[in-house]
């Protein structure tokens, strides 16, 4: 009879690219929708963000004397590339996707020691990066309608020449623009917002702001398949739904409510997919709601007083500057020890 071996005896079929497809695979529903919506566009900025990140990893990892091929394979600049190409403008110019990818993989991971070790999530930093550097191509939006074909598509991506008639406004630029012009949010809102079309994604904006309710259900997924916990998430939205429930009962005029910040920009991206990067945030339980509510509230009052429309981005690479401290005081208790860490055997004698 053999003797029984050393633990743990229990092994999960759990690897690195097998967390990245499942969250590829849930975020598949909101970028074919994003597809559909914008057309050809929308689709050469996805494939050219990816290529680019793919191409600049390999290209660093092969400098540094590393093998490239466990680097790429394991999925996480995919997943960078991927959910960089749902925060930009569907029509942008095919060199932000490089400039941005670049950044992200290269700047933002690489630079740190690759996967594990980055302080800011990459995709959030190359969109902050990309906003800062170049507002003009970050905040022109294009309506939905008939998607252009593709020559047309061809012209706007690397021409940089939109079609006439195409412009339009995301709903967060809208409100901010009325509200410099001194025109109250009632006004602002008459006709601009329906729950409903917000909801199923008529509206403009990046891919990833298109389909909240998609967005909705990926995450819900990666819940159910024990890749993300809900802490994050839920503590998120009510980091921007609370605010912004009570000051639109104070004024409404001058707040927006709640569907309007739930239902608009990147808060359902970044809830589900963004603050839930297990490198970036805390750890323990406590730590997520902590870093949640954080980001969650920081988006709200960017969004509600800042120079910014949408404050998403600014939010999560400001709590990914506190993650280390949140760490600090949110521990968790070590199993046979009390809060203060002294042994309980300790106390009873």
């Amino acid at each position: 009879m053999n003797p029984i071996a050393h633990s743990p005896h229990a092994h999960a079929p759990v690897s690195v690219a097998k967390v990245m497809g499942t969250v590829l695979l849930a975020l598949t529903p909101a970028t074919l929708f994003g597809f559909w919506l914008y057309g050809f566009p929308a689709i050469n900025l996805w494939a050219i963000s990816l290529i680019a990140a793919i191409l600049g990893e390999a290209l660093v990892v092969r400098m540094q004397a590393r093998k490239v091929r466990p680097v790429i394979m394991d999925g996480s600049g995919i997943l960078t590339a991927w959910l960089l190409a749902l925060s930009l403008p569907p029509f942008a110019p095919w060199w932000i996707a490089v400039v941005g990818s670049l950044f992200a993989v290269v700047i933002g991971k690489q630079v740190f020691g690759g996967l594990g070790q980055n302080v800011f999530n990459p995709a959030m930093a190359a969109r902050v990066m990309l906003l800062i550097s170049f507002p003009l191509e970050m905040t022109s939006w294009v309506a939905p309608q008939q998607a252009p074909g593709w020559l047309d598509s061809l012209r706007i991506t690397f021409l940089s020449q939109p079609i006439d008639g195409m412009a339009s406004a995301s709903l967060l630029g809208h409100v901010k623009t009325e509200f410099t012009r001194g025109i109250g949010l009632d006004q602002a809102m008459l006709g601009y917002f329906s729950p409903l079309d917000f909801m199923w994604g008529s509206r403009a904006g990046s891919m990833g702001e298109t389909a909240a309710l998609l967005l909705l259900v990926g995450g819900l997924f990666l819940i159910a398949q024990r890749i993300i916990t809900w802490h994050a998430p839920v503590a998120m939205l009510l980091g921007v739904a609370v605010p912004a429930l009570i000051f639109n009962a104070i004024d409404g005029n001058h707040y927006a409510g709640p569907m309007v910040h739930l239902l608009s920009g990147g808060l359902m991206l970044g809830a589900f997919f963004i603050i839930t990067d297990p490198v970036t945030s805390p750890n323990t339980v406590l730590g997520q709601i902590i870093f949640g509510l954080g980001c969650g509230l920081l988006t709200w009052i960017i969004r509600t007083w800042g120079g910014y429309p949408e404050g998403v981005a600014f939010a999560v690479l400001l709590m990914n500057a506190a993650t280390p401290i949140i760490d600090q005081y949110a521990k968790p208790r070590i199993y046979g020890r009390d809060r203060k860490g002294a042994a309980l055997a300790a106390e009873k004698k």
